[in-house]
C-alpha cells in the first residue's frame, strides 16, 4: 500500500520538480527503503476479499489516469526491487550452492497435465510472449525517448525474464519433497522468497528482511502486469467500439468508448474469475497470452512481408507457437466441458469455458487470415 502512495508521490516529482535523475534515484530509494521498514514494523493484515477489492480498486484507478502519474513512477520504483531480487537471488545461490532436491522427471504426464503443450504455455516471457508484445505498444512506446532502445530494453529484458526463470528452477529445487509446505511457504512467490532467504542466511542477512524484500518485489511485479493489460484491455475495448468517421457518436458508442465504463467492465469479469483461483486458471491464462504472442508473430510477418523485407525467421516461432495454444486451448475446453456434463461447473469455471470457446474460435479465424495474406499472392496494383 505503501508502495503505491509512493508511487504517485514520485510522479508528482518527476513531473513538476524536474530534479536531477540523481536526486531522483535518491529519493526512489529512500521511498522504498522506508516503505520497508514501516512495513515490517506495522504489517497489514486483511482478508482476502478485502485485499481483492483493494486491488481492483487500484488497478481501476491506474487503468484511467495518465501513464506518467502512477504507471511510469510505479515501474520505476519497481526497477530497483527487481534489479534488487535478481541480484540477491545470484549473490544467493553461489554463497550457498543449493543440492538439487526435486524428484527425477519420470514421464510425459504430470499433475495430471501433459507436458505438451503446457510446459510451453507456463513457462512463457523469457521466450515467447503476447503479453509483452501488447504492453510494449501500449505503454513501454510512450516511456523511451528513441527508437534505437527498443532493442536493449525489449530483448535485454527477455532475457533476464530468462535467468529469473533458471534462479526460480533453482530455488524450487533446493526444497525437498514437502519440506516448503512445512515451513508455512504455500504459494510460488512465498517458495520462491524463502528459498533465496534461505540461500542468504549463509551471509548472516536475517530470514525476515529478506522474505520480505523478495515478497515485495514479487507483489509489485504483479501490480505491474495487473494495472498495465487492464489499461490495454480498456483501450482494446474502446477501440472496438469506436468508429473512424468524422460523424458525432451516439450515445451507446459515447458509454462503451467511456475510460471508465471499459474499465469497470473488463475488470468485473477479471474479478469473477479470481474466485477460480490462480491454479485452476492458469492453464487458460498461458493459452490466452501465447495466443497473443502467436497473432503478433502473425502480425509481423505480415507486415515484414507487405514491406518487401525478410520475414521467414517468424515462421518457425509462429507455427510452433499455433500448435501450442491450439492444443492447450482444446484440452482446457474438453476438461471443463467434461466437468460440466459429469459434476457441473461454478460460475468462474463456467466463464473459463465460454472464454476458452471464444479464444480459439476467435484465434483459428486470426490465424487463417494472417497465413493467408503471408502466403498468398499481393494484390496486383492498376497502372496509372
Amino acid at each position: 500500500m505503501l508502495f503505491i502512495l509512493e508511487a504517485v508521490a514520485l510522479g508528482m516529482i518527476l513531473r513538476f520538480g524536474r530534479l536531477h535523475k540523481w536526486v531522483n534515484t535518491g529519493i526512489a530509494i529512500a521511498f522504498l527503503v522506508a516503505a520497508v521498514a514501516l512495513g515490517l514494523v506495522f504489517p497489514m493484515y486483511l482478508p482476502l476479499n478485502v485485499w481483492h477489492i483493494l486491488i481492483f480498486a487500484y488497478i481501476l484507478v491506474a487503468s484511467v489516469v495518465s501513464v506518467w502519474s502512477l504507471l511510469q513512477p510505479r515501474d520505476y520504483l519497481n526497477s530497483y526491487l527487481l534489479i534488487f531480487m535478481i541480484v540477491a537471488a545470484i549473490v544467493g545461490v553461489f554463497v550457498s550452492n543449493p543440492e538439487c532436491n526435486l524428484e527425477a522427471f519420470a514421464g510425459f504426464t504430470v499433475n495430471n497435465q501433459y507436458l505438451f503443450p503446457i510446459l510451453f504455455v507456463t513457462i512463457a516471457c523469457g521466450a515467447v510472449s503476447g503479453f509483452h508484445s501488447l504492453v510494449s505498444s501500449g505503454t513501454a512506446s510512450k516511456q523511451i525517448k528513441n527508437e534505437r532502445a527498443m532493442l536493449p530494453v525489449s530483448y535485454g529484458a527477455m532475457l533476464m525474464e530468462s535467468m529469473l526463470a533458471v534462479l526460480s528452477l533453482i530455488a524450487v529445487s533446493s526444497f525437498a519433497s514437502g519440506e516448503a509446505a512445512a515451513q508455512g511457504l504455500t504459494t510460488p512467490a512465498q517458495v520462491f522468497a524463502g528459498a533465496i532467504a534461505n540461500f542468504l542466511q549463509v551471509l548472516g542477512l536475517p530470514y525476515s528482511l529478506v522474505f520480505t524484500l523478495v515478497n515485495l518485489s514479487v507483489s509489485a511485479f504483479a501490480l505491474t502486469s495487473l494495472d498495465s493489460v487492464a489499461r490495454v484491455g480498456r483501450l482494446s475495448f474502446q477501440e472496438f467500439w469506436t468508429e473512424d468517421t468524422q460523424k458525432s457518436p451516439s450515445l451507446f458508442r459515447k458509454v462503451m468508448t467511456n475510460s471508465v465504463f471499459a474499465t469497470v467492465l473488463t475488470l468485473v469479469l477479471a474479478y469473477l474469475l479470481t474466485k477460480v483461483g490462480y491454479s485452476e486458471i492458469w492453464p487458460l491464462f498461458g493459452s490466452a497470452n501465447q495466443l497473443l504472442s502467436v497473432l503478433a508473430l502473425v502480425a509481423c510477418a505480415v507486415f515484414l512481408k507487405r514491406t518487401k523485407r525478410k520475414g521467414f525467421m517468424l515462421w518457425g516461432p509462429m507455427f510452433f507457437m499455433m500448435a501450442v495454444t491450439f492444443t492447450a486451448l482444446s484440452m482446457t475446453i474438453f476438461n471443463l466441458s467434461t466437468a460440466l456434463v459429469t459434476t457441473g461447473l461454478s460460475l468462474g469455471n463456467t466463464m473459463q469455458l465460454v472464454f476458452a470457446v471464444l479464444l480459439l474460435v476467435l484465434g483459428v479465424l486470426v490465424d487463417i487470415q494472417g497465413v493467408q495474406k503471408l502466403f498468398g499472392k499481393e494484390p496486383q496494383q492498376a497502372a496509372i
